[in-house]
């Protein structure tokens, strides 16, 4: 989709690039296919806050997704295209055979009208789903499963996806956006194509108030706090270790705590 730039009437009209959402659908969303949406602001149950500056934000209801694409050898058309506040990229609602409706990722490429299906062996086009083993090499791939059955968890943000680079011993070869190269079951489903909304990292919001919208809160900057507030605080100039309030140490400090996936990466992402 293109980007769309607005006239300077405001100050924050002349900043605004948003992407043009005119082919999307209007209305509402299928409303069996959605749930409630419980906001946090950053709290956990024992109401700590455990991620800062959130909070607020317009009131959402949540679409469910088909990650899995369990219903396997029944074609489906694309009835519209839709804007979803829960995530970057557009979603899809498909309509099957059968009647029984559902959301997916939209991939890049996909316009209403079109079938896909998810199966054994289909053909290889944006939309459709199979097994990695099933996927030639050198194909793009999104919304990828790190295990048979539980749906997919790779490459759903806008304009990512994956390349499936080989296959060997029973494990699919996976080049991510990040440039890390990881094994994956040949069994995990994946989808063809790119996520939709490429230029999503284009946008510019213009304005504090569309942030707030979203539930973003302002950010303050360690380094104008006191002492008693962050690390950071009541420096002038020089002498400390940059790291996060808890004090956890930033500017390359590791914290990667899963070691138990580390046999499937085969070459970690660029530095």
């Amino acid at each position: 989709m293109a980007l769309k730039k607005y006239k300077p009437v405001t100050p924050a009209q002349r900043q605004r690039i948003m992407v043009d959402r005119s082919k999307l659908w209007k209305g509402g969303p299928e409303k069996n296919l959605t749930e409630g949406l419980k906001k946090t602001g950053g709290r956990n149950n024992q109401g700590d806050t455990t991620v800062r500056f959130r909070g607020g934000g317009h009131k959402r209801r949540y679409r469910i997704i088909d990650w899995a694409r369990t219903k396997w050898d029944m074609e489906a058309t694309v009835e519209r295209i839709e804007y979803d506040p829960n995530r970057t990229a557009h979603i899809a609602l498909i309509k099957y055979t059968d009647g029984e409706m559902a959301y997916i990722l939209a991939p890049q490429r996909l316009n209403v009208g079109d079938k896909v299906v998810a199966g054994e062996k289909t053909d290889v086009k944006p939309g459709n789903a199979m097994q990695l083993r099933n996927i030639p090499v050198g194909t793009i791939v999104h919304n990828v499963e790190m295990k048979p059955g539980k749906g997919g968890q790779l490459a759903r943000s806008a304009g990512t996806y994956c390349q499936v680079v080989g296959r060997d011993q029973g494990y699919a070869q996976l080049k991510l956006a990040s440039g890390e190269l990881r094994i994956v079951r040949a069994e995990c489903m994946a989808t063809i194509g790119a996520v939709s909304n490429p230029d999503h990292l284009n946008e510019v919001v213009g304005k504090a108030g569309r942030s707030r919208w979203k539930g973003r809160r302002p950010h303050q900057r360690g380094i104008v706090m006191n002492p008693v507030d962050h690390p950071h605080g009541g420096r002038t100039k020089g002498g400390t270790h940059w790291s996060s309030p808890t004090g956890v140490p930033a500017k390359g400090y590791k914290t990667r705590s899963n070691k138990a996936t580390d046999k499937y990466i085969i070459r970690r992402r660029k530095k």
